[in-house]
């Protein structure tokens, strides 16, 4: 079915459609086709869509009357209520051909079945046919998409429960709540009554995205492995969730954040925020200080981060510091290169706890345990992709429900508070596990060169970061200077 959705997607490429766009045109026809199966299922038949703009509406014509009543469609339901108001809002047709079209409603959409009653399928599906589309560089769309691996590893490590609200402030496509939802499912499915199935589906589960196209995806993508209702409470905010602090607060946070800068009306995000602990263009170190404001007191957050949150000095130090007095930081996974869609990036997982002030003033933090999943690894997204059995070993030694049980091993290595602390600017880039000579030797020529492509890659992130944070500064002194 991904190979066959995916077949289609080329001919929209060719037709002069993006990667996102052309997943995203798909999103509006599996929508369509979706509601007219529950109208007319045997059992709890639920209307969806008004009359007139529906699918039956559409596959009843063909050539230009086809093409404008889509378009009709597309624009009417952006009016709407709930999600299905959420994924029609500011839609446009961007498939220029008729004849296209029509292919893609008579012969791609219309044969199949793709309602709630085989759910699995029809997510991984779409979920594959995202995963195909981060991949494709050049676009850029890798940027909303962690690998799946990675995710149901984390995942596995902090334990959702069927009690707990889980937020992904920067949601992307969906990845993180879609595998938390699965996980409570799988594993507490006999504990899910009505009303806690209505909480997931109403709230309990949700995220926030910056940009709209992006956010139609996640909605499409969680209506789609059974996760809220279509005329139900839309559970993807459109905003910029550093902009203000959280109203509500979670249980658990899973979050891949954007890498950069990044600013509100001209200036920090601390001017904006008084809760944070510093001022910072650093877009990395807001979300963790944004992450710790969502969190309830014993909240448990797992949250990709990239190097520079681990030895940047000023800001980066101050935060650091905070976050170890104030959360039991117990987790720092070190990813390797090779495993993102967004080339050159150097990442890590940080898993810390929110816990309540101590009466005697001592740091929540006590041992800070390094995995160094980076050094000795080598990954490509073709020829050599991460796959979950690559993290097992880092699951097993984080132990879930059992931390207390750690063990220390070549690589998985306990550092106490005081050592972290001692540390030149509360350094955490800690490095304990050295590549071999052999292992060197063994790596093909490919994944040299891609190593080499992804160096430079982090390396020009790096400096486009501190160009933009010098641009945002000299227009801050401008500002102050013409208020003079």
């Amino acid at each position: 079915m991904v190979n066959r959705l995916w077949s289609y997607c080329e001919l929209l490429r060719h037709s002069g459609v993006s990667t996102l766009d052309y997943v995203e045109q798909l999103t509006y026809l599996l929508f369509l086709k979706m509601a007219d199966e529950r109208a007319n299922r045997r059992l709890n038949a639920e209307r969806i869509l008004p009359d007139g703009l529906d699918w039956l509406s559409l596959i009843n014509k063909s050539g230009d009357a086809l093409f404008d009543q889509y378009e009709h469609i597309i624009a009417q339901l952006g009016y709407e209520r709930g999600m299905l108001g959420a994924i029609f809002k500011g839609a446009k047709n961007k498939i220029q051909e008729p004849a296209i079209l029509e292919r893609l409603v008579r012969d791609l959409i219309n044969p199949y079945h793709w309602g709630s009653e085989n759910t699995d399928a029809k997510g991984d599906a779409y979920e594959g046919l995202l995963q195909r589309g981060a991949e494709d560089r050049k676009t850029g769309a890798g940027q909303y998409f962690t690998p799946r691996p990675l995710i149901d590893a984390m995942v596995e490590c902090v334990q959702p429960g069927p009690k707990d609200t889980i937020v992904d402030p920067a949601c992307g496509t969906g990845g993180f709540l879609i595998a938390a939802h699965a996980y409570i499912v799988e594993r507490h499915g006999s504990e899910l009554d009505s009303d806690r199935r209505r909480a997931l589906d109403s709230g309990a589960i949700r995220g926030i995205e910056l940009v709209h196209e992006t956010a139609r995806l996640a909605s499409m993508n969680m209506l789609l492995h059974g996760i809220g209702r279509a005329n139900g409470r839309e559970l993807i905010e459109i905003r910029d969730a550093l902009a203000k602090p959280p109203v509500t607060h979670a249980d658990l946070v899973l979050t891949n954040p954007p890498f950069g800068v990044g600013t509100v009306t001209g200036e920090n995000y601390a001017k904006a925020r008084q809760d944070l602990w510093t001022e910072t263009t650093n877009k990395q170190l807001n979300f963790v200080q944004h992450i710790y404001t969502m969190l309830k007191l014993h909240g448990r957050a797992a949250v990709v981060v990239p190097d520079n949150v681990l030895f940047e000095a000023g800001a980066g130090e101050t935060v650091r510091r905070e976050l170890l007095q104030r959360c039991d930081v117990h987790t720092l996974l070190r990813l390797p290169t090779g495993i993102f869609y967004a080339g050159g990036v150097k990442a890590n997982i940080l898993f810390f706890d929110k816990k309540p002030p101590r009466p005697d003033g001592a740091p929540a933090t006590k041992k800070l345990w390094v995995y160094d999943f980076r050094a000795g690894q080598h990954f490509t997204l073709k020829q050599r992709p991460l796959s979950r059995e690559h993290l097992d070993d880092f699951v097993k030694s984080y132990r879930p429900g059992e931390r207390q049980e750690r063990i220390e091993s070549d690589r998985f290595k306990a550092y106490k508070y005081a050592e972290l602390v001692a540390r030149d600017k509360v350094n955490l880039d800690l490095t304990f596990v050295r590549d071999s000579a052999e292992s060197e030797a063994l790596e093909e020529p490919d994944v040299i060169a891609q190593e080499i492509v992804d160096e430079l890659e982090a390396a020009l992130t790096e400096f486009s970061a501190i160009a933009e944070s010098l641009r945002a500064l000299k227009s801050s002194h401008e500002d102050t200077d013409m208020s003079d």
